[in-house]
């Protein structure tokens, strides 16, 4: 029994390895339109959104983060607790910002809250929110 996968009918491993040994290098693979960059937050955007996390952090209300750099979006992910779905994601979509702004914060049921060009202005959403007052 060895760890190598299971060839598909008829292959030999000596055609596997002549298709496998192929050298690509960095800077074509990069420069190629097959596999475009991902879309990132840059670090003044970061600053605004973990600026608004830590605030938000310090009064109880989220506990984890996580941040994913998509081919076509940028998410930050905010969550009560780390097992769940994200409370609010705030995205960042470059497509989107000619019409109606790149910046947008979507709730956990998908509804967009908030959308515009400016971040700071978006990220304002977070301070008018109501809380559930249980009695």
């Amino acid at each position: 029994m060895t760890d190598q996968p299971d060839l598909p009918q008829g292959e030999t491993r000596s055609e596997r390895q002549q298709t496998s040994n192929v050298v690509v290098h960095l800077h074509e693979y990069r420069s190629g339109a097959q596999d475009p960059l991902p879309i990132t937050f840059h670090r003044r955007e970061l600053d605004l959104i973990l600026k608004v996390y830590g605030r938000m952090v310090g009064e109880g209300e989220w506990r984890d983060y996580a941040m994913d750099h998509l081919r076509d979006k940028a998410v930050f992910s905010v969550f009560k607790r780390s097992g769940e779905m994200p409370l609010f994601r705030i995205e960042k979509n470059p497509k989107l910002a000619a019409k109606q702004g790149a910046y947008s914060v979507v709730n956990t049921h998908g509804m967009i809250l908030k959308r515009g060009h400016d971040l700071q202005q978006v990220l304002k959403v977070f301070d008018k929110l109501l809380k559930v007052i249980e009695t």
